[in-house]
């Protein structure tokens, strides 16, 4: 859907990437993500999250949550990512998510999202009573990268659909608001085996 004539974003090159705070730290979230991630903040400005709010589409317990987002905020310093040179923080902790997740409602539409492969998966054949914010998960990632004006993402093969819709998302506001250029379009960075589950973005 994106338009590949569109006018170039003129700032400056950066990488958004999160990791949710579930499920607990494994293996695959070292080789899949952190050690990427460590690499990249060599090459970007880098801004990394932990985040939580996409984490309660699943309903986790409030206190294990809290606790789960400082084991990630551990891990990310424990790999390498260095706080003097990357962005480091709790998704919850910024309000504008939410705030332009909402804006971004009201841009994206229903027939893209109804395509996304991943709320079909995680709903299974109970998605009419699956929460909103599941189905509605994919606009606040985009959220999560448009507010940075992240020009790159790191993703596994489960988040390239989304990716591609905060693409779509980019261009349909820029378009709508006579703005071009405003929000980049983010490009992914493919990652290798075992990157899966955990890019917010």
């Amino acid at each position: 859907m994106t338009d590949a004539a569109q006018p170039e974003y003129k700032g400056p090159q950066r990488v958004f990437s999160g990791m949710q705070p579930t499920n607990g730290l494994h293996l695959g979230n070292y080789l899949g993500a952190l050690q990427k991630f460590v690499r990249l903040q060599d090459q970007y400005e880098s801004i990394y999250c932990i985040v939580d709010l996409h984490a309660i589409t699943t309903g986790p317990d409030p206190e294990n949550l809290a606790s789960r987002c400082r084991e990630v905020a551990a891990a990310y310093i424990a790999a390498g990512v260095d706080p003097q040179r990357s962005t480091i923080f709790i998704q919850s902790a910024v309000r504008e998510h939410t705030e332009l997740a909402w804006l971004l409602n009201c841009v994206a539409r229903m027939g893209w999202l109804e395509r996304m492969t991943q709320f079909k998966d995680k709903a299974g054949k109970d998605a009419q009573r699956s929460s909103v914010g599941l189905f509605d998960y994919p606009v606040l990632q985009a959220a999560d990268i448009l507010l940075y004006k992240a020009t790159h993402v790191p993703v596994g093969e489960d988040q390239k659909q989304h990716l591609e819709l905060s693409r779509d998302i980019a261009q349909k506001f820029n378009n709508d608001h006579n703005a071009p250029g405003f929000f980049p379009l983010p490009e992914p960075l493919i990652q290798g085996p075992g990157a899966r589950d955990h890019v917010a973005a």
